[in-house]
């Protein structure tokens, strides 16, 4: 830590802060059914880029019930201990108290000391300096998963504030994540729209004067617009880039690496920059058959199937993962939007294994 810091300030560590860390409940989450709104337990992803979402949550059967003792408390931040080495070490500021909900063992519950401002200290849990600290001091054998032990999250470094001051930072904080989820509202809305929409045009089209088509035909789809047609998708993508998925075994980080493309890394259409993962340019070279171009469409294959994003400019020469496919095709806007209609989803509902 630099000795440069503001006056009145102090340095120390996050120990100084805590109070307490309560760990969750550990249980199996596999073939769990999903949170009927009685009991549940929380998901790693119910905290994410200091927000709590306590709808991220899976039902939590009657015999765990007694063995599950943290509930997520006002005032308090939920952190994830265990993660994958993107995500470790994300949290979430809890703005009431959860009296059915019940934390997994993979989440702590921290509590800070009286004397300091809890708003303050989770934004400071997501302080740049702070994040790379975490992500230092985590640690695992598999490339896929990040612990990080109490002692090492207590004893990292930190720059404290006089009270006055936390509550100064947190409230001005406060009233920007206040705009921002404002705004996802918004946008929540114009999501909903924008699915109406597709699902008609999609479906039903527009015909050259902008008025609705009036003549209809039946399909393997259903009924289409007169002078449409029904392909199979790999029939209008370039011959000499047919549809592919990517890398087996990426491997571990390799810094200046080759960017490989995951299904984390997809998000409302798009290709989010932060925390892509890198492979060696001889693993990039040996799957230089999935290497991506602008305007390509990357779409996810496993889990959460269906995920779809078109790959922009900065993203040229990039890999991607045996979890995404690559499609390429000069119809491409139309069949990015097209795979997250209705029509599509079921379709690759219908075709997933």
């Amino acid at each position: 830590m630099s000795n440069a810091v503001p006056e009145g300030w102090r340095e120390g560590a996050i120990g100084d802060v805590v109070s307490s860390m309560e760990g969750g409940v550990s249980v199996n989450s596999e073939n769990r059914p999903p949170n009927l709104n009685e009991y549940g337990i929380l998901k790693t992803s119910s905290v994410v880029d200091g927000y709590f979402r306590p709808s991220e949550c899976k039902a939590i059967l009657p015999a765990e019930i007694g063995r599950a003792k943290v509930n997520p408390k006002q005032g308090a931040i939920l952190f994830s201990r265990m993660n994958t080495p993107a995500l470790v070490g994300q949290s979430g500021y809890v703005d009431k108290d959860f009296l059915r909900t019940f934390l997994p063992d993979r989440l702590w519950q921290i509590t800070i000391r009286r004397e300091f401002n809890s708003r303050w200290f989770s934004y400071l849990l997501r302080c740049d300096s702070t994040v790379r600290h975490i992500a230092d001091a985590a640690t695992g054998t598999s490339g896929s998963m990040k612990n990080i032990s109490k002692p090492s999250l207590l004893g990292i470094p930190i720059c404290i504030p006089p009270l006055p001051e936390q509550q100064k930072i947190a409230a001005i904080l406060s009233s920007v994540d206040d705009v921002i989820e404002t705004t996802r509202a918004q946008i929540d809305k114009l999501k909903d729209l924008k699915t109406g929409m597709m699902q008609e045009l999609l479906t039903n089209g527009i015909g050259p004067d902008g008025a609705p088509h009036t003549a209809f035909k039946d399909s393997p789809l259903g009924r289409i617009p007169e002078g449409w047609d029904v392909v199979a998708l790999e029939e209008i993508c370039y011959p000499q880039a047919p549809i592919t998925y990517g890398v087996l075994k990426p491997g571990s980080f390799v810094v200046d690496g080759k960017p490989l493309l995951q299904i984390r890394d997809l998000a409302d259409g798009s290709v989010m920059a932060q925390n892509l993962h890198r492979i060696s340019s001889e693993l990039d070279y040996e799957y230089k058959r999935s290497r991506v171009q602008p305007g390509d469409i990357v779409i996810s294959l496993v889990g959460t199937v269906g995920r779809v994003a078109i790959i922009p400019e900065w993203l040229e020469h990039a890999n991607i993962h045996r979890n995404l496919g690559r499609i390429r095709t000069k119809h491409s806007k139309l069949v990015f939007h097209f795979l997250q209609s209705p029509k599509a989803l079921e379709q690759l509902g219908l075709n997933s294994s």
